[in-house]
């Protein structure tokens, strides 16, 4: 009665009044089977920073654990032949630039005894393939004084891609060959790679959604669980497990290698459900509130399509309301 007269004074003053507490029951339906797997942050590439010539290191900018982008410029690696290889070339093209330069002037010389018969046509020609074997020459070198040149700006180690470097093999002053790795880095978009056993092979496919359980191995009373989707299922058992990559968001700050929990559906079964908002908690307690005034302690599962499961402390039937 009296919440009548106030939807009724409400009503005349404009005013809207919350609509009464919906009672709902708890029923029981098909659920998704989710069983607990430890998953391991994975990168979806890991990249090798390698070194293109053979040297020694000189310069190293990076460690573990650093951020890097792509292209970045990581380490130095010198070789000191490439140094007298360019200083020897250097010598060897210019005296073959004077020795063009000679070829040119003789066969200038011969081009203008030619008229007179001075000179004969056999004489031009002779100075004229001089000449050119002159210039071809000194191409030559300037052309093999440009590979040099390049060997030597290929000194510079560079990141193949943006991500986190995992692992720096060597040190300043290492001695590399041309190949050898520098570092290591994880690109920046992880996965979680999961391992299920073989009798739930048949259950996993791509686009499945999984649910991540809070940071560390150590289940949490009530923690907040994170959606993920099953991007990748791998078609080779491996040592009596199936394989499986899933996208989470949020795994940036994970370690990689660090492993968590995850809850995947391997079935379907029986289980009492509530929608989501009915459950609340007090003092680290889970309660649910009767259409009687009851309040009772009940033991929450894992969130379900709809709601969340019950898995004790009320029964098939029991009309709840939302606190």
């Amino acid at each position: 009665m009296i919440r009548k007269a106030l939807l009724a004074a409400g009503a005349l003053l404009g005013l809207h009044l919350p609509a009464a507490a919906q009672d709902v029951a708890v029923t029981r339906r098909l659920v998704d089977d989710r069983k607990a797997v430890i998953a391991t942050v994975e990168p979806i590439r890991e990249l090798k920073a390698r070194a293109r010539i053979g040297g020694t290191v000189t310069a190293l900018t990076v460690r573990e654990g650093d951020a890097v982008q792509a292209g970045q410029q990581i380490a130095t690696v010198v070789d000191p032949k490439l140094a007298l290889q360019i200083q020897a070339l250097e010598s060897r093209n210019e005296a073959q630039a004077a020795i063009r330069e000679q070829a040119q002037i003789d066969f200038a010389r011969v081009q203008q005894l030619r008229p007179s018969g001075a000179a004969s046509q056999a004489q031009v020609d002779q100075a004229r393939t001089r000449l050119e074997a002159a210039e071809r020459m000194l191409q030559a070198l300037r052309s093999d004084r440009e590979v040099v040149n390049q060997q030597s700006t290929e000194g510079a180690v560079l990141a193949p891609g943006a991500g986190r470097i995992l692992n720096v093999p060597i040190a300043i002053g290492s001695v590399v060959m041309s190949g050898e790795t520098i570092a290591t880095l994880a690109t920046d978009n992880y996965i979680l790679r999961l391992q299920l056993p073989e009798r739930h092979a048949r259950f996993m496919k791509v686009g499945d959604a999984i649910l991540i359980g809070a940071r560390g191995l150590q289940q949490q009373g009530q923690e907040t669980l994170r959606r993920g989707t099953v991007r990748l299922v791998y078609p080779q058992i491996d040592q009596g497990r199936v394989i499986a990559d899933a996208d989470v968001e949020g795994l940036g700050d994970y370690f990689v290698g660090e492993r968590t929990r995850a809850y995947v559906a391997t079935g379907q079964r029986d289980a009492l459900v509530v929608p989501e908002g009915y459950v609340y908690r007090r003092f680290g307690v889970s309660y649910l509130k009767l259409k009687s005034g009851e309040e009772v302690v009940v033991q929450v599962g894992l969130p379900v399509e709809g709601g969340v499961e019950i898995l004790a402390g009320v029964r098939e039937g029991d009309v709840v309301v939302r606190p």
